[in-house]
């Protein structure tokens, strides 16, 4: 069975929204951590949002190691309207996102990524669908912005690493208990 990893940035008070204001620097751990996120995956969900943004930067981006990944990769939206981007190997979700995931998680291939995207992330840790869950977490509090963890169910997980990075990142590695 596939693997469902999310990864995300979040600021010290928890919010995932606009990581470009809180996330003050990145170094080449950081970069290695990303490399080993990715390098399991095959297939990605966004949501609209974030594919939306998405579609307009990293077609032109040479930020690596994501630029590529993230222009080859499969990427499914969770939309309930036609996108309006072309984005090569975009597809939009029919149905239920949860359904899809689940369905998802049964064909072969490698590891199922979620990036960035909030609302997504929080359905499928809701539905019991993430397996793992990797944090960069800024030493910065940003104030305001959506929340990632905000609204959940109560979720037990386990960490299964920390790191600390050059730049005061710290590195969060957990998986439901």
């Amino acid at each position: 069975m596939r693997r469902v990893v999310a990864y995300e940035l979040v600021s010290l008070d928890g919010v995932a929204e606009a990581p470009d204001e809180f996330i003050t620097g990145w170094d080449s751990v950081m970069d290695d951590n990303l490399a080993a996120v990715i390098g399991t995956q095959d297939a990605v969900v966004l949501g609209r949002r974030s594919h939306d943004e998405w579609a307009g930067y990293w077609p032109g981006s040479d930020i690596e190691p994501f630029a590529t990944f993230i222009n080859g990769v499969a990427k499914y939206v969770a939309t309930s309207t036609p996108l309006t981007t072309d984005w090569p190997g975009s597809t939009v979700i029919e149905g239920d996102l949860a359904a899809f995931v689940r369905d998802l998680r049964q064909q072969p291939g490698g590891d199922v990524g979620v990036h960035a995207s909030i609302s997504v992330t929080q359905a499928l840790l809701a539905a019991g669908l993430v397996d793992e869950l990797r944090l960069v977490i800024s030493p910065n509090i940003a104030g305001r912005g959506r929340r990632l963890l905000e609204g959940l169910p109560a979720i037990a997980m386990e960490t299964l690493r920390t790191a600390r990075t050059p730049t005061g990142h710290l590195l969060v590695d957990l998986r439901p208990a």
